[in-house]
């Protein structure tokens, strides 16, 4: 008997979770892809000159443009609605992209969210606004930048660096598309985006506790 409930928890439970997260909290599936294999950005550095990677990371991807300031009430959206919720995973990762010459007010924003908690997981990148504008066009979205190179959406892309989002017919047979969600509308994060983050997440730890019961059977 002790051995079932044993087995029942390592082997049964997570998938029950998995499917749990994948058909309940979001009527797709799974998180279908937007855009396949978009490019690194290591060439791009932060405050502290160092690069950010999105491969092998489950990254939260934003463009706030110029008016970084301006935008501030965002980006409290996005920490608390999103990052407070799985900054612990420790492959989960924001980096915001901006022009050079932002890197002053990033600072006194920086200074406005150790409020809120961490920033472990928070990166700030800078690159000229022509390279800026190359990159965001690879993403091959509908929505585009603004003059000051900002979209008030951010983008979830996964480990391989594929742009994932809301696309084709749901469960319900009703088409949808969502390639970005937007950080002004609290609902908007609150509805969609946490339940699209849970699935990526929970993709993940299904293929962890697969490689790793693959491994002991080996």
């Amino acid at each position: 008997m002790k051995k079932n409930i044993v087995l029942f928890i390592l082997f049964i439970l997570p998938i029950v979770a998995y499917l749990f997260f994948a058909s309940g909290v979001n009527s797709f599936a799974n998180l279908p892809t937007i855009t396949k294999n978009i490019p690194e950005i290591s060439s791009w550095k932060t405050l502290d000159n160092k690069p950010v990677a999105l491969t092998n990371k489950i990254t939260i991807l934003g463009f706030i443009g110029q008016d970084v300031l301006k935008h501030k009430g965002n980006f409290f959206n996005l920490y608390e609605k999103i990052y407070a919720r799985n900054k612990d995973f420790k492959d989960f990762q924001m980096v915001m992209i901006l022009p050079e010459g932002t890197q002053n007010e990033v600072k006194e924003l920086q200074i406005d969210l150790q409020k809120l908690g961490t920033q472990s997981g928070w990166n700030f990148v800078f690159g000229t606004p022509q390279e800026i504008q190359t990159f965001y066009n690879k993403l091959q979205l509908v929505g585009k930048l603004d003059d000051k190179l900002g979209t008030p959406n951010v983008f979830i892309i996964d480990k391989k660096r594929n742009l994932r989002g809301r696309k084709g017919h749901d469960k319900k047979g009703k088409l949808e598309y969502q390639e970005g969600y937007n950080t002004v509308l609290v609902s908007d994060l609150y509805n969609q985006m946490t339940d699209d983050v849970k699935i990526i997440l929970a993709e993940y730890r299904l293929a962890l506790k697969k490689n790793h019961n693959a491994t002991r059977q080996i």
